[in-house]
């Protein structure tokens, strides 16, 4: 389901060149968190005697962050009663984190085709920044990573523009000489709000309603081993 890579007015891209900086989301995009999720979520089920769940209900909601992972492991729960048990889901996610996930198939092929064309990136997510922080060192992305912003980094997140904005600006790119990939429609709306081209990672997590199509992303990928070709990203300025 890839759709050519195009300019963000919509033309169709008129070179070859990898772009500036590339920013990513975490979850979903990079990485498939799913299983240390999963483990949370049913750790958490198994302390209240309630048999454990599969991947896929909670697999769709990774990317939409603690609370709809917990609405999908506990349905029942009222709002208030989710909401409270969002503490105990973040500190036994931070006693799984990277024991059972893993970067996405290509993920890796990818960053080495970034780099080796002297493109700088980072990571924009609207996981706290102390977990994501903690991932970089068990992904080896430490000293790789130019720049990471999580969702608690600054007064506001993502689908507002201000995570990708500072990004570009702490590693000193200008805005429309960045693209930002990632897996949600708040990604491409903070993209396109940033002045920033974007693609849409159709590997990553979804609800069955969710049409990528209608986000309107500068480019629609299937796999990121697509990425390792220059012509595969949409064009900046």
């Amino acid at each position: 389901m890839s759709a050519p890579a195009a300019a963000p007015n919509g033309a169709e891209r008129p070179h070859t060149a990898f772009p500036k900086a590339v920013l990513f989301d975490l979850d979903g995009t990079l990485l498939d968190s799913a299983p240390d999720m999963l483990a949370v979520a049913n750790a958490m089920r198994a302390d209240r005697q309630l048999p454990p769940m599969p991947m896929q209900p909670l697999r769709a909601q990774v990317s939409k962050g603690s609370r709809a992972m917990l609405g999908a492991t506990f349905p029942d729960l009222d709002p208030a009663e989710r909401d409270a048990r969002v503490p105990e889901f973040l500190e036994r996610y931070e006693r799984e984190l990277g024991r059972h996930g893993a970067p996405f198939e290509g993920v890796e092929a990818m960053l080495s085709a970034l780099e080796a064309a002297g493109c700088v990136w980072g990571i924009v997510t609207n996981k706290p920044e102390y977990l994501a922080s903690k991932l970089m060192p068990l992904l080896g992305w430490q000293t790789r990573c130019a720049v990471l912003i999580g969702g608690d980094t600054l007064s506001a997140r993502k689908p507002d523009p201000l995570q990708l904005i500072v990004a570009a600006e702490r590693i000193g790119i200008a805005p429309q000489d960045c693209v930002y990939v990632g897996d949600d429609e708040r990604d491409i709306i903070a993209a396109r709000a940033a002045g920033m081209a974007s693609v849409v990672a159709l590997w990553g997590y979804r609800l069955d309603h969710d049409d990528p199509l209608a986000w309107q992303g500068d480019a629609l990928i299937d796999s990121p081993a697509q990425l390792v070709e220059a012509d595969a990203w949409p064009a900046t300025r």
